[in-house]
């Protein structure tokens, strides 16, 4: 096997090891040729892929110099990145790259009066914009890749934004850059032709009236080098000539950027058309009303579930004003103007914000059609003229149908910019074709538009090809000759802009496997295909945001470490390159990907947060089933995969006060913790002394309902979950006290020794699996989920619903049970029984009014509730009990198993330090902490010192108090089952 410190084969003729030395011995910054780094950053937000070297995160300016010059020894290409989201394959390479984003991330000053800001190539824009907020100001151009995109990357693609209608392009915001060419020449470009290289103040000269005449005319013209921006007439501005130059011509150190003023107030019109051709016809007549946005979006990127205007399409026009009654009014002069079918103004700002994330998570979701079909970025943003943008469309869509590709356009209206992802076939020869010869025929229509082939991500490996059908021959030469200026040797990010590569090389597809990997889990999205289900992550990182919104998820563990490995983009990224087999030789057994995939809290977030819906808990899952096939798996593996099992035995031989007291004793419970290999920081959970099951037994002579002054209500079936049944029994008494309240009445699933399931007692609990899915026993969960479904066919049969308490297990019957066992009938059907506990007394008793608990509660909701389940009917359950407050999102950290994994406690810990811990600390005195999960109770309760509750937990209290029901006692004076006895249930 490959030493992993050095490079795979294929690295041409460079001795890469003498390369490595020589870097490591230059810079202070990090140099990583591993495998694990390398495969990082074979891909960007393309449908391209190059494999590099080695990836250097250099300190500062110095250390770029001596990259450069390092590798210009070696006649190493050297490519410049910042997050990675660019689209046309510009941020690929086959050399070195250099990644600013890990150390040059600095906003180095910000000057309120002269309304400007320094900063270094790898800030994040979210950052700036945070910094200019409370001086009233901002950064003008925001992509919607704006809380992981870095100005240096805006910089290179000259990059702009929904707000563009108002403040422009980058470059219309840039006033000064700190360069580094090849040669290590430090240069200043800025305007009035500073910081020009030798001769190309001289080249442009010579070159006036090519440059006059060579370009169209309109906002969006992202396409080529700027050279127009030398002109006499534009400035002489360097800087500007710079900007979109996609790392080509020199490296970017440092930029001085203007900012602009922030309105105090927003309010967003929503103008609703029959379909995208009306709603772009209209943009840019609303341009004369000076909106800050005209975006358009088309019905088939709009979720069902989403609230919008009646209509076929949308513009999203937003307004600004001093105050919010001033940008209303303009919102509202704008509805009053517009020939719409339908218009909405929304002044909430949280309405506000719901909106433009349907809008921003377009680049994730268009890359699935309606039927599922795959579509891919490569002409993703051409922008014609404004006025011309309506016909563009037509004659677009028409173009479509020629080929037989279909695609969703949506973007930049009022600036003539449409983004679209298309549905080519790229992994067939056929297809490839295709997508050559549709690719040269847009270009030419798009052209005969007076348009650009990019209007904001860049021209790439994409576009560069086709640059002559846009420029004709002699300007794309003189962008060589420019070229020639900067960087003589070609030594930057070469096969970019000029003498590019083909359009149709290197394409990222071409080395997965073409035979269907054998897998586990069903993937019933992706056809039964894991490499589809990989293919699913287009690289538009939303999983490497630092922040979490709302009541987002995704990514956890990145936000914790904020390594590339750790997002959900870089572990599918070596997923990607496992089955390449390129960088990663070792398959299912690669230490690269166990490693990545280590700090994987399961937590299922990328499910629902991923615009495209990369499911990282089960890739984790099945990666987990081959990586240890047939051999050893680590201690808690055994410890907690089986807990399940384990704490059955500790019930059947009643020996939960032993156990306890040994937890309770340190020499014993350290030892038992290096064991199970659980983390030495990790107090025991303590083992509830009677069950949940062995209470419920207690009172099978009794009837539900009796006494309540309900009629008898629907049946429900109630799930005893491991963690309700054996740690916190609490939970389940409550839940039966509220269901029976509210007239429903409660059942326990059959066990083994019912009459109709006989299978052997030790193994007769139900169970959803969820401890040996998440540690990747997938043969034994299998085993597992069938028992259960053979036990539960009494209650598949009645039709009954199935109410679980917690969160996790009620998300791995929902998902993992169907997707592992996706030949058998009744795991869908279990699965479609599965309600949560709001939702049961939300369905199933509408009429029932909840106790009165009228006071504020803090806490987060579950991670799995919320990527899996939803808490809709959770939110109005509280609302009606007159709990205020809202959950806060992000993850509690333990995780089920994670945090209790010896290794995981500080990123555990760095998890709920994001948002659990400091709104539980920041709660009013009188408020509740409430938690569904168990694994949420426990950290709270380990880290926080604070009991939190189930919400049924708060609501059987509230009965109590006001006596709206019956009095629950623990020794079952409360009402019993029908006909249910601990030995199952007659249904």
């Amino acid at each position: 096997m490959t030493d992993p410190e050095e490079p795979r084969p294929g690295a041409g003729d460079v001795d890469a090891a003498a390369l490595r030395a020589e870097l490591g011995a230059a810079v202070r910054g990090v140099v990583d040729f591993r495998a694990t780094a390398r495969a990082l950053h074979t891909m960007d937000a393309s449908n391209y892929r190059r494999v590099p070297l080695g990836v250097v995160a250099p300190r500062d300016a110095d250390d770029v110099a001596a990259v450069l010059s390092v590798c210009r020894a070696h006649a190493v290409p050297v490519v410049a990145r910042g997050g990675g989201t660019s689209i046309a394959g510009q941020a690929t390479g086959t050399g070195v790259v250099l990644d600013f984003t890990r150390f040059m991330n600095r906003i180095v000053s910000l000057d309120p009066e002269a309304r400007t800001a320094v900063v270094q190539p790898g800030v994040v824009l979210d950052r700036l914009q945070e910094a200019a907020a409370p001086h009233g100001l901002r950064f003008g151009p925001d992509p919607s890749t704006h809380a992981r995109c870095t100005l240096g990357g805006m910089i290179g693609n000259n990059a702009c934004g929904s707000h563009s209608v108002a403040w422009g392009t980058t470059a219309d915001s840039v006033r000064e850059l700190s360069v580094l060419t090849a040669r290590g020449e430090a240069l200043t470009p800025g305007r009035a032709g500073r910081g020009a290289p030798a001769g190309l103040l001289a080249l442009a000269e010579r070159e006036l009236a090519l440059l006059r005449t060579g370009y169209p005319v309109l906002p969006r013209r992202i396409s080529g080098y700027a050279l127009d921006a030398l002109l006499p007439e534009n400035g002489a501005d360097v800087a500007r000539s710079f900007c979109g130059s996609e790392g080509t011509l020199g490296v970017l150190t440092q930029a001085v950027v203007d900012l602009v003023e922030k309105p105090r107030a927003h309010a967003l019109a929503v103008l609703a058309y029959a379909d995208e051709s009306a709603a772009a016809q209209a943009a840019a007549g609303l341009l004369p009303w000076g909106p800050l946005t005209v975006e358009g979006m088309a019905a088939d990127l709009v979720p069902a579930s989403a609230w919008l205007p009646r209509g076929g399409a949308w513009l999203f026009v937003e307004t600004g004003g001093a105050t919010p009654a001033e940008a209303r009014a303009r919102a509202r002069a704008i509805v009053r103007a517009a020939d719409v079918t339908d218009a909405v103004v929304v002044t909430d700002p949280a309405g506000q914000r719901a909106l433009w994330r349907l809008r921003e998570d377009a680049s994730g979701t268009a890359t699935r059609m309606p039927g599922g079909a795959e579509a891919w970025p490569g002409w993703e943003d051409c922008a014609v003229p404004p006025a011309r943008l309506g016909e563009y469309l037509r004659d677009f869509r028409r173009l479509l149908a020629e080929h037989r590709l279909h695609g969703a356009p949506y973007g930049h209206f009022g600036d003539g910019c449409i983004h679209v992802r298309i549905d080519f076939d790229l992994l067939s020869p056929a297809g490839v074709t295709r997508f050559r010869r549709f690719s040269e025929e847009l270009a030419a229509l798009v052209v005969s538009h007076g348009g650009s082939l990019s209007g904001e991500h860049g021209d790439g490996q994409a576009r560069a090809e086709l640059l002559p059908a846009m420029y004709g021959p002699d300007l794309v030469a003189l962008f060589e000759r420019a070229k020639g200026v900067w960087d003589p040797d070609d030594l930057l990010n070469p096969g970019m802009l000029v003498r590019p590569a083909p359009l149709d090389a290197n394409l990222r597809f071409a080395v997965l496997p073409r035979e269907p990997v054998d897998v586990s889990f069903g993937y019933p999205a992706d056809g039964g295909d894991f490499s589809a289900a990989v293919r699913r992550c287009v690289g538009v990182a939303k999983c490497r945001t630092k922040t979490v919104s709302g009541a987002g998820v995704m990514c956890p563990s990145f936000r914790a470490t904020g390594e590339e490995e750790h997002s959900t983009r870089g572990r599918a990224r070596l997923l990607h390159e496992m089955l390449a087999g390129e960088v990663i030789t070792d398959g299912w057994r690669s230490t690269e990907v166990r490693d990545a995939l280590d700090l994987c809290l399961s937590c299922k977030g990328c499910r629902t947060d991923c615009p495209v819906g990369v499911d990282m808990a089960t890739y984790k899952a099945e990666f987990l089933h081959h990586h240890y096939a047939g051999r050893r798996r680590p201690a808690a593996h055994y410890a907690m995969g089986w807990l399940p099992v384990w704490l059955r035995a500790v019930a059947r031989t009643r020996t939960a006060p032993a156990v306890n007291a040994l937890a309770s004793l340190r020499p014993a419970a350290a030892f038992a913790r290096r064991l199970a290999g659980i983390a030495p920081e990790r107090p025991i959970p303590r083992l509830a002394r009677e069950t949940f099951s062995r209470w419920w037994g207690r009172q099978a002579a009794r009837r539900d309902g009796a006494g309540t002054g309900a009629p008898y209500g629907a049946r429900v079936v109630l799930w005893p979950d491991t963690f309700t049944e054996h740690l916190s029994p609490s939970v389940g008494k409550a839940a039966v006290r509220v269901l029976r309240a509210a007239g429903l009445r409660v059942l326990l699933p059959p066990v083994a020794r019912a009459r109709r399931v006989p299978l052997p007692s030790r193994h007769g609990r139900v169970c959803c699996g969820l401890t040996y899915v998440s540690t990747g026993q997938l043969d034994r969960a299998r085993a597992v989920m069938r028992r259960t479904l053979d036990l539960m066919e009494p209650v598949l049969a009645a039709g009954l619903p199935v109410v679980v308490l917690e969160p996790s297990c009620a998300a791995a019957l929902r998902t993992d049970l169907p997707e592992l066992l996706h030949a058998d009938p009744r795991a869908a059907r279990l699965a479609a029984a599965v309600v949560t506990f709001a939702e049961a007394l939300e369905r199933f008793a509408p009429h029932w009014t909840p106790p009165p608990l009228d006071g504020p509660v803090v806490g987060q909701t579950h991670c799995h509730q919320h990527a899996v389940l939803g808490d809709a009917a959770d939110r109005r359950l509280r609302a009606a009990a007159g709990l205020t407050g809202e959950l806060s999102g992000g993850c509690c950290g333990l995780a089920g198993d994670f945090g209790f994994e010896r290794g995981h406690y500080e990123v555990s810990v760095a998890c709920a330090e994001e948002q659990l811990l400091p709104t539980v600390r920041s709660a009013p005195g009188d408020a509740v902490v409430l938690a569904d999960g168990f694994s949420c109770r426990t950290q709270l309760e380990h880290l926080a010192g604070r009991r939190a509750r189930h919400l049924a937990e708060l609501l059987a209290e509230g009965l109590e108090t006001t006596r709206t029901g019956l009095r629950g006692t623990e020794n079952g004076t409360e009402n019993g089952t029908e006909n249910g006895t601990e030995n199952g249930t007659r249904t």
